[in-house]
């Protein structure tokens, strides 16, 4: 497990758009769903090389601006096509006011798909 990286201020996030950051060369989408939770997702979305942190956040779901695909927030699976591989999800600390990110993706192979 990589160490957690300070990405940002829970201040400078808002429910309705994701802050794109890099950790560890990697580019990471920081998203505050619809209950205030915070989450650390992949960029990039898997149906093509898009920004997913341009898109559209949805409840507990972000969604890529080109081709619709919606992610879980929490798992990181495609819940629409024409995405079919999940993002990798990481794990997020929230020290006082500040966000951090592990940069070692949650493995999630052991869930079940619906």
């Amino acid at each position: 497990m990589s160490a957690a990286t300070k990405v940002c201020s829970v201040s400078e996030l808002s429910p309705s758009a994701a802050l794109r950051v890099i950790v560890d060369g990697k580019p990471i989408a920081v998203v505050m769903d619809s209950a205030g939770t915070v989450h650390a997702l992949g960029d990039t979305c898997t149906h093509g090389d898009i920004s997913l942190s341009e898109g559209f956040v949805e409840d507990d779901t972000l969604e890529c601006w080109a081709h619709g695909s919606k992610f879980e927030l929490t798992t990181g699976k495609p819940l629409t096509l024409p995405a079919y591989e999940p993002v990798p999800v990481y794990t997020v600390s929230i020290v006082d006011d500040d966000v951090f990110v592990d940069p070692t993706p949650i493995d999630h192979s052991d869930s079940v798909a619906v």
